[in-house]
């Protein structure tokens, strides 16, 4: 079992045991560390700072740029183990899922190496003679990076290194439930920055640690060009309002209530294994989390009853330990959501089969471990439209397959979908414009766990925007279009003539 000591030191963490927000660990509720929060007053120089970074940077050649990022990715190959055992210490995630958050890390590096050299623009064909046209991308500025309890290395790495590539210096605001694994990537950074040498200006990567309040001052300072903040809807309300007041550009990255469908022609193998890690993950604490399931009523006793034996099995307790596949909710608040939701099932006719309660409170009293609560609905009811950050997966018969999908979308959130079928019409019919309406559909697989290669989001209460992979880069950066009239003439648009000899 990794030693918290060690790898604090390993890592070179600015740990104070005089500092003013203190360090929680989900494994047993201890103080793991108490870190100094940045002083509200300093938030406007930081920002300052990071646009006279940003002033230099830009001007550094994107492939350069990408060479920074590629030594961020191999500090991070180097201290992987310790970054992944600290995100198990700070997050109660297992081992294997802290090691793999930090693997997302160093993919998002290596494909941002080489999309530094193609932040492509286009050729456009010109109605006026002897004209061309063509769109430029410029960096943009500097990007608050505002990344929630779950995935405090991950998601910050996805923001940052797209940043970095396209000109723009970074903030990173991490959660106050799990800032040092955020200042361990970040620490990452800094020495690949070190190593860079001199083309990267002071202040090209800075932190701010704090609450709601720090976010706030960061998210409405003018300098913030554009936020990626990952978090509640709420909290996505609010940011999305602040930063609209300044006219600033924004990536939201909220709440998921992601579905799966299990047709009539679907392979149960495939489905248990999706369905399991979906729904237990991260003890359901992921955006990805698997939380409703829509199945064929032909199947649903057989599905129910291979869950409930596969939840009978799943080993819970401390994450450290390599063969522990469920850790704890993040803390008290998260359990007290986890009982109040399991109460309204009950008032809404629903029938908690299995879980739904805390465990190992003789060993670990404060800490919060749960069994994952598998619930049978007669319908999709108001509760089920609410995301709950916790391992709750409601299931609900269906025999029509359109009501399938109607169930599917009739939620707030639009973030991950998922179909399990051997049959080709209603595949295709799930990934076509009449199907899911999230940002991520998947066929035989479930909705947890995404590749760095494709955008990452969701749509309507989900934000809308997107992160990682794809064409993502140009979120990051501003577009001009240019015209170049090589001719010795002037012609106007639209063939218009305006006393013209």
């Amino acid at each position: 079992m990794p030693h918290l000591r060690n790898i604090l030191e390993d890592l070179e963490l600015p740990i104070d045991g005089n500092g003013d927000l203190s360090v929680i660990s989900p494994i047993d509720g201890s103080t793991i560390a108490k870190v100094f929060q940045t002083p509200l007053n300093d938030i406007s120089q930081i920002a300052e700072r990071s646009q006279a970074a940003f002033l230099k940077w830009r001007n550094i050649p994107a492939p350069r740029r990408g060479e920074l990022v590629r030594l961020w990715g191999e500090e991070l190959r180097a201290c992987k183990e310790q970054i992944g055992a600290l995100i198990s210490f700070e997050v109660g995630k297992i081992l294997q899922e802290g090691l793999g958050e930090v693997q997302e890390a160093i993919d998002i590096c290596d494909l941002c190496v080489g999309q530094s050299r193609q932040l492509f623009g286009k050729t456009i064909t010109s109605e006026r003679p002897e004209h061309r046209m063509m769109e430029q991308w410029h960096p943009l500025g500097p990007v608050a990076i505002i990344t929630a309890f779950n995935f405090p290395c991950a998601v910050f790495a996805w923001n940052a290194a797209n940043a970095l590539i396209c000109g723009d210096p970074i903030i990173l605001k991490p959660s106050e439930k799990s800032p040092l694994s955020g200042i361990a990537t970040l620490n990452a950074l800094l020495r690949a920055i070190d190593k860079f040498g001199d083309e990267a200006p002071d202040d090209l990567a800075q932190v701010i640690i704090g609450g709601t309040t720090h976010s706030k001052s960061l998210v409405s300072n003018p300098h913030m060009a554009l936020v990626s903040a990952t978090g509640s809807t709420d909290m996505g309300r609010s940011v999305a309002l602040s930063v609209a007041q300044r006219f600033g550009r924004r990536i939201l990255e909220l709440g998921g209530n992601n579905a799966m469908i299990v047709t009539a022609h679907a392979n149960l193998d495939l489905a248990v294994r999706a369905i399991v890690f979906g729904a237990v993950g991260t003890c359901g604490q992921r955006c990805t989390s698997l939380r409703r399931i829509f199945v064929h009523s032909s199947l649903s006793k057989e599905l129910l009853n291979r869950i409930e034996q596969a939840y009978a099995s799943l080993k819970i307790g401390n994450p450290l330990n390599e063969d522990t596949l469920v850790g704890p909710l993040i803390d008290k608040a998260a359990f007290e959501k986890f009982q109040s939701t399991l109460n309204r099932v009950k008032s809404e006719g629903g029938e908690v089969r299995s879980g739904g309660e805390r465990v190992l409170q003789d060993v670990y009293s404060e800490a919060y471990y749960v069994t994952p609560a598998l619930v049978k609905m007669p319908t999709q009811t108001a509760i089920m439209r609410e995301e709950t950050f916790a391992p709750i997966l409601y299931i609900v018969d269906y025999d029509d397959f359109d009501n399938a999908i109607h169930l599917h979308n009739d939620v707030p959130q639009g973030l991950s979908s998922c179909i399990i079928s051997d049959n080709m019409q209603e595949v295709e019919y799930f990934l076509s414009a009449n199907g899911s309406d999230c940002g991520i559909a998947n066929v035989n697989m479930g909705p947890s766990g995404a590749e760095i290669g494709g955008a990452f989001g969701g749509e309507k209460e989900t934000g809308g925007d997107r992160e990682t992979g794809s064409d993502a880069w140009r979120n990051y950066m501003r577009r001009t279009t240019n015209a170049i009239n090589y001719s010795h003439d002037m012609p106007l648009a639209q063939g218009i003539s305006f006393g013209q000899d």
